[in-house]
């Protein structure tokens, strides 16, 4: 499981990703809330950890940016700052967790646990995906443009399923070799443009507004 620690005090972040890797996590970690909001931006993480006061962006800004883009990443807020007020201020920008510092590990641990399954069943319960006119029925496995049901491959599916989950957001070709071909190294082959060209045909074509877009240098992403 992917983690994201956004931690300016750098012996704090360091004891903590030490520890979270012995629980078997994989932790990436940003010391300032640019950097901690690109790398969250990215989609990879299951779970955010935000520092509340970071340096150029702090972590309600954090967090507000995110769920603008309808990103549902479970973010647990660390902060030393604990009123009421304080903690009433970070769920409501969007925050799914608030742990004030100082803190005990297990309980971090045991706070991490509880927004993992709150996300699995969140994501269970979506049965359909909608951006714009396209429309994908996870039961069924069937996808619609404008009413029209569109035949796809089960990677096809698989492929535009990952897209649709993260509308907005530039999706890399290491998320996608990751998380639809469950490949942890790039195999030097087109496999993604083939399947992203048979896509965009199956998706795009005869519609005057293409829904899925290259970004230069960085990978895709399915918007109106």
């Amino acid at each position: 499981m992917n983690l994201l620690l956004i931690e300016d005090d750098l012996e704090a972040a360091e004891y903590l990703a030490k520890g979270l890797r012995e629980n078997g996590y994989e932790i990436d970690h940003s010391a300032d809330g640019r950097d901690g909001l690109e790398k969250a931006s990215s989609g990879r993480y299951e779970v955010i950890i935000a520092d509340r006061q970071l340096p150029f962006v702090d972590g309600l800004q954090i967090i507000a940016a995110l769920r603008e883009k309808e990103d549902r990443t479970p973010v647990l807020i660390l902060s030393a700052l604990g009123t009421v007020d304080d903690r009433v201020a970070g769920l409501r920008a969007g925050g799914d967790d608030y742990l004030t510092k100082p803190f005990a590990f297990s309980e971090l641990l045991a706070r991490i646990e509880a927004l993992r399954r709150r996300a699995s069943i969140s994501a269970e319960t979506v049965t359909r995906l909608k951006v714009g006119d396209l429309e994908v029925d996870l039961l069924a496995r069937r996808a619609y443009r404008g009413g029209r049901a569109i035949d796809l491959t089960t990677k096809e599916f698989q492929l535009l399923e990952y897209l649709m989950r993260r509308p907005g957001q530039v999706v890399t070709r290491t998320m996608l070799l990751e998380n639809v071909w469950n490949l942890y190294f790039d195999p030097q082959t087109n496999i993604i443009d083939v399947h992203m060209s048979r896509l965009r045909n199956a998706i795009d074509k005869g519609y005057p507004k293409p829904l899925i877009h290259t970004v230069r240098g960085a990978g895709y992403v399915l918007k109106e």
